[in-house]
């Protein structure tokens, strides 16, 4: 059975998020777009990625793909640069 755990975007890592996911975790990441607080759900069922936002669906059939997509919006912590 699915959990639902409900995190905040940037919380956790990309590789954190992909493990949870494939943990059989669901993931709803309170994000803020367009100056008002929205929660995205991110989901995995063993073949596909979905990341469902208040507009749209998104599928990904590969963990990479999920991974850019991750990345792309935000949903991930930004590693620090080393000085």
């Amino acid at each position: 059975m699915d959990t639902t755990r409900t995190i905040e975007a940037g919380e956790l890592s990309a590789d954190e998020i992909i493990n949870a996911l494939r943990g059989g975790q669901r993931l709803q990441v309170s994000v803020e777009l367009l100056d008002q607080q929205h929660q995205i759900t991110l989901r995995y069922d063993g073949e596909t990625y979905y990341c469902e936002t208040p507009t749209r669906l998104h599928r990904h059939s590969d963990e990479a793909a999920m991974r850019a997509c991750i990345k792309e919006r935000g949903y991930a912590a930004v590693p620090e640069e080393s000085a």
